[in-house]
C-alpha cells in the first residue's frame, strides 16, 4: 500500500489533500507544528473509510532534524514513502519589505523556502535509496515573476521554490535518471485563513476590497483544488512535471461566470 507524507497538513490545503489521498487508499502521514490540531485532524481523517492507515508526527519544518524524524517515522511505520508534499507555509504581513522586521523575514524564509529545501533534500535521499518516489513543492504568488507591494518577501520565496524545484528535478535526472520525480503544484488562489493572516497566524491581514474581489473571482476552497490535483499526482509518471489548477483558460471562465453569479467568500 502506498504512502504519502504532507507537511503543514493539520488544516487547509494540506488536510484537504490528505483526505483525497485517504479516499484513494494511501497511508497518510500528517505533520504539523500544532500538536493539538494535528491530533484532531488525524481523528477526523480516520473517519473516512479506507483500508489504509493514518499516523501523525509533530514537525517544525524550520528544523531539519524534525523533518528527518518525520521521514524516519513514515519509513518505520509504513516501510516506504511514495509521495512527499512540501506544503507547510506562512504568509507575510501586508507591508513593504522595508517595514518588515528581521525576525519576520527570517521566519518566512525559514518556513517557506528552507522548509521546502530541507524537506526535498531529506525526502530525496530516502527515495533515491528506495528506488522510487515523488516530491511535490507548492508554487504561489511570485512563481510567475508577479510583483506587488506587500507580497515582495512571499513572492521572493515562491520564485526561489520554483527555481529550486526545477533544478532538483534536473539533479534527479542526472542522479536517478528521473526515477525520483520532483514536481510542482500550482493551486492558484485558495480561500483559507492563510490569506488573512501572517507570521504563522499571529498577525491579522485586512484585505482591501479590490483584493477581495479578485479572490472572489479567482479563488476556490482547498477541497475543490485538492480533488483536482491529488488524482493527477497519483497518476503522474513524469519528472519535472507541473500540475496546474488555475490555468489561463480556467481563470478566463471564472471571470465570465462571475458576471452572472457573484461569489463572496468574505461574508
Amino acid at each position: 500500500m502506498k504512502t504519502v507524507v504532507i507537511t503543514g497538513s493539520a488544516r487547509g490545503f494540506g488536510f484537504a489533500c490528505a483526505k483525497e489521498f485517504r479516499k484513494n487508499a494511501f497511508n497518510v502521514v500528517l505533520s504539523d507544528i500544532n500538536a493539538e490540531k494535528l491530533q484532531e485532524s488525524a481523528k477526523e481523517l480516520e473517519k473516512i473509510e479506507s483500508p489504509a492507515k493514518v499516523t501523525s508526527v509533530v514537525c517544525d519544518v524550520t528544523n531539519a532534524n524534525d523533518i528527518i524524524k518525520l521521514v524516519d517515522a513514515a519509513i518505520k511505520e509504513f516501510g516506504r514513502i511514495d509521495i512527499f508534499v512540501n506544503n507547510a507555509g506562512v504568509n507575510q504581513p501586508d507591508k513593504p519589505i522595508c517595514e518588515l522586521t528581521s525576525d519576520e523575514i527570517k521566519f518566512l524564509i525559514n518556513v517557506d523556502l528552507m522548509g521546502t529545501i530541507n524537506g526535498s533534500r531529506i525526502a530525496f535521499n530516502k527515495m533515491k535509496d528506495q528506488g522510487f518516489g515523488q516530491i511535490y513543492n507548492i508554487e504561489g504568488y511570485g512563481s510567475n515573476d508577479a510583483m506587488m507591494t506587500g507580497l515582495t518577501l512571499y513572492g521572493t520565496s515562491k520564485c526561489a521554490v520554483t527555481y529550486f524545484t526545477q533544478a532538483l528535478a534536473k539533479e534527479s535526472a542526472d542522479l536517478t535518471k528521473g526515477v525520483v520525480k520532483v514536481c510542482r503544484l500550482t493551486p492558484g488562489i485558495m480561500i483559507t485563513d492563510f490569506i488573512t493572516s501572517a507570521n504563522g497566524g499571529k498577525t491579522k491581514i485586512e484585505l482591501p476590497e479590490k483584493t477581495k474581489k479578485i479572490y472572489n473571482i479567482l479563488g476556490d476552497r482547498p477541497e475543490t483544488i485538492a480533488k483536482f490535483l491529488v488524482p493527477r499526482m497519483i497518476k503522474n509518471n513524469k519528472n519535472n512535471n507541473k500540475i496546474v489548477w488555475l490555468s489561463n483558460r480556467r481563470a478566463f471562465a471564472k471571470f465570465i461566470s462571475y458576471m452572472f453569479k457573484k461569489r463572496n467568500y468574505f461574508n
